[in-house]
């Protein structure tokens, strides 16, 4: 009974912290959303972020109830940790498994929608919603084109280029350094040459992975402040309740 007062009481601490984790986990998925909404059709990929906040705000009083448990056992404070910890069970397998689909399906979004961005390209001060996506994600992620800068090469039937004028890259595919830089292909070294759609897999990737191994390692906490808490209840039955 001690050991598992102890556990309790260390589980509770460390749900709290991954309730942090959780959260940020969150903020990330909704941010990386709301800065390439453009590149994504479906408005609900922001979902597992929006269940990332709902798990760590459910995770905060169960941290709470672990500490209090560990320090003076109550009945109706042990059953409702126990109920909350079957929800957030529930919530954190669901999470795991869309974070893991979305991964996959937000990566064949990026890279169909983007090649579409690219060779629909329409000028650096363009007010169609792609092009504006291409070159703030250009310059924000100081790449240039989908796979590398050639894919400009292959778009020269886009509009912003004139009949007879000579292949180039947009302007937001220039280094800041170069002030002087038009996206002229004669100079390579005043360009960034590797594509965008790397630099928002690996970023996709990474926090999706985050979220899900962050449910993973939170699963199975839960699971030992479970049995622990259950030790605790076994100590201290409900005598007027043996029923349930």
């Amino acid at each position: 009974r001690l050991f598992a007062q102890s556990l309790l009481s260390f589980l509770g601490f460390i749900l709290l912290a991954i309730a942090v984790a959780l959260a940020l986990g969150g903020v990330f998925v909704i941010l990386m959303y709301k800065n390439y909404r453009y590149l994504f059709q479906e408005s609900f990929l922001f979902l597992p972020g929006w269940l990332s906040i709902a798990a760590a705000l459910i995770l905060l009083p169960t941290g709470v109830l672990a500490i209090f448990i560990s320090a003076k056992s109550s009945r109706y404070q042990q059953g409702a940790f126990m109920y909350l910890l079957l929800v957030l069970l529930c919530l954190e397998i669901s999470l795991a498994i869309l974070a893991q689909f979305y991964s996959i399906w937000m990566a064949s979004q990026l890279k169909s929608n983007m090649g579409l961005f690219v060779y629909e390209y329409n000028g650096m001060h363009s007010q169609v919603p792609g092009s504006r996506a291409v070159d703030e994600i250009q310059k924000k992620l100081q790449c240039c084109g989908v796979q590398n800068y050639t894919d400009w090469l292959k778009a020269t039937a886009a509009s912003w280029h004139l009949p007879g004028k000579k292949a180039r890259v947009p302007e937001s595919c220039c280094k800041e350094k170069y002030s002087d830089c038009r996206g002229d292909l004669d100079h390579l070294e005043r360009i960034f040459q590797e594509g965008c759609l790397k630099k928002l897999e690996d970023w996709l990737h990474f926090i999706m992975l985050y979220v899900f191994w962050c449910c993973t390692v939170l699963s199975v906490l839960e699971l030992l402040a479970g049995v622990s808490n259950g030790i605790l209840m076994r100590h201290q039955p409900f005598r007027d309740l043996q029923i349930l």
